[in-house]
């Protein structure tokens, strides 16, 4: 059997009382981009600090080519990293500044020059050898750290939030520099961070992390389409749920009411269903159609609460005779929009295919 590249096998840690990490494992193959995603506080840090040898794990085992890593010091690791701040030597030119992990490595001086020149050409900051970072903009000190992580070729490249001190349009800039640089390099990349869109965009696979737990990892469109958890679909993409009663069961599929005489038929239930439970039942806002008039059977009546206009689609917010918001997104120049008023009457409805509940 082949021994997994990268393998991070029950990593627990703790901070006194305060539980960081519970048991983490997680297999990463050679040159993989994987984002640990979620809020603060999930452990998606502390797990890749102890990557890097930052923090020492009160237990488990982390594994590069089958080899444990624990007992090596983090600058004997090899591992590149790249941090949110910059920590660029102010005092120290560009191209000293790259230079300086080949330097500590007694790289010869040919192999250092050559190295500095093309790590540089990769990040696009050829003839900014002699440039002070005190000079550049915050995009171009990230893409020195970047140069200077990867110079040295390391096998895998850790980086903690390191484009979140940018604006957006910034931000996007450097997103797809790091994603055209890792299909040229084929580094493994781990990469943390808080930004759902950020990690969709990078990610050959998203581990979202939960109160130190990683409670599902997969693609992108699997986490969207298949979430495993309420706080996985809350947590990726824009999501609705509305408070049910399981009125039929069959296998992991469940007749759902809602909304007092709707029901909602074979829809899949993540927990364990029993008859008379409390579900709730998740929607994405761009599968239920709206309607000024009822459409079909079972659909829902709403209120429209307020109209959006974002661009390329509308927000409509919505709400139930039971109170319940129910947020629906529209494609620019749907003719459901048309005319459509704050305070009128509206129906909504949905494939129950694209429904998903939870139990509790």
């Amino acid at each position: 059997m082949t021994v997994p590249f990268l393998q991070i096998r029950n990593i627990h840690k703790t901070y006194g009382n305060v539980v960081a990490v519970k048991d983490v494992t997680l297999d990463i193959a050679k040159g993989e981009f994987i984002t640990f995603l979620g809020p603060s506080g999930s452990g998606k840090s502390s797990t890749l600090y102890a990557l890097a040898g930052l923090q020492e794990p009160t237990s488990g085992d982390i594994l590069l080519h089958g080899r444990t890593l624990l007992d090596t010091p983090s600058h004997k690791r090899n591992i590149g990293m790249v941090f949110q701040r910059y920590t660029l030597f102010p005092h120290l030119s560009v191209g000293e500044n790259v230079a300086f992990p080949l330097r500590v490595r007694r790289r010869p001086k040919a192999e250092i020059q050559e190295t500095v020149r093309r790590v540089l050409k990769l990040v696009r900051l050829e003839g900014f050898e002699d440039r002070m970072p005190a000079k550049m903009s915050g995009g171009q000190q990230q893409r020195v750290a970047l140069a200077r992580a990867l110079a040295y070729d390391p096998p895998v490249l850790l980086m903690d939030e390191p484009l979140s001190a940018l604006d957006k349009k910034l931000r996007e800039e450097i997103q797809l520099e790091i994603r055209r640089i890792h299909r040229e390099t084929g580094v493994t990349i781990l990469y943390v961070t808080h930004d759902q869109d950020e990690a969709l965009r990078l990610s050959d696979r998203i581990a979202v992390f939960s109160k130190g737990v990683i409670d599902q990892v997969g693609t992108g469109a699997e986490l969207y389409a298949n979430p495993a958890s309420r706080f996985v679909a809350e947590f990726i993409g824009d999501s609705d749920f509305l408070k049910g009663r399981v009125e039929a069961i069959d296998g992991r599929h469940a007749d759902i009411r809602i909304a007092g005489d709707v029901v909602v038929q074979s829809v899949p239930v993540h927990g364990d269903p029993a008859h008379g439970g409390e579900v709730s039942v998740m929607l994405r806002p761009e599968h239920i159609s709206l309607s000024q008039v009822p459409s079909a059977e079972g659909s829902l009546p709403v209120t429209v609460i307020d109209i959006t206009f974002l661009g390329n689609n509308t927000h409509v917010l919505t709400e139930t005779s039971s109170h319940e918001k129910l947020s629906v997104r529209l494609p620019f120049g749907h003719a459901a929009v048309n005319d459509l008023q704050r305070g009128q009457a509206a129906w909504v409805s949905w494939d129950s295919s694209m429904a998903t509940a939870f139990c509790g």
